[in-house]
């Protein structure tokens, strides 16, 4: 507690709850869209992810056009930032980039076979379809996995890569699973 002003010192002083995350999350600006000639790629962490992922450098790179990989996020599904201990929440930026970090590792080693490529992370508090429709306003296309971690097995497309090809402004390529040996 401070003597002067009778506050309290600790920064960690107001941590809230998740609510107080989704608070700080949705006061933040809204996704800016990606670059126009680039490609918008979503990540989920799955290997059907990274399948899309790789389809998508490929066409970057015959392109030379920059690609936007996008991760949508929950608290339920958000890693645990550095910062994170027993009764503290921690606030939406530790939160967002420990999602950043963690789509950064997930994709590292299919990123790393393109090294001329332009590619920038984002991450977003919200719904994935909504978020990746959002930040390919205006791209030259979205490039989506058919299925993620979500959803019934045996569906041939799962609910996000509907609500993008439905709703999105660019074409939208909808990655098959890569065939399984």
């Amino acid at each position: 507690m401070d003597a002067d002003t009778g506050r309290d010192t600790d920064p960690r002083a107001g941590a809230g709850d998740a609510a107080a995350v989704h608070a700080e999350g949705a006061a933040q600006p809204a996704q800016e869209p990606g670059p126009t000639t680039g490609i918008v790629v979503g990540h989920d962490g799955s290997a059907d992810a990274n399948h899309a992922l790789t389809v998508a450098l490929e066409l970057a790179a015959g392109l030379s056009v920059p690609v936007t990989i996008v991760r949508a996020w929950s608290i339920d599904t958000a890693p645990r930032p550095a910062n994170w201990e027993f009764g503290y929440v921690s606030s939406y930026s530790d939160y967002a980039e420990a999602v950043r970090d963690r789509l950064r590792n997930d994709s590292r080693i299919v990123v790393a076979k393109y090294p001329d490529l332009t590619v920038e992370y984002r991450v977003a508090l919200g719904g994935p379809a909504k978020t990746l429709i959002d930040v390919s306003k205006g791209s030259r296309m979205l490039v989506v996995g058919s299925r993620g971690r979500g959803g019934l097995a045996g569906m041939l497309l799962g609910s996000v890569s509907e609500q993008c090809v439905r709703h999105a402004d660019c074409p939208v390529l909808v990655v098959p699973p890569p065939p399984r040996s």
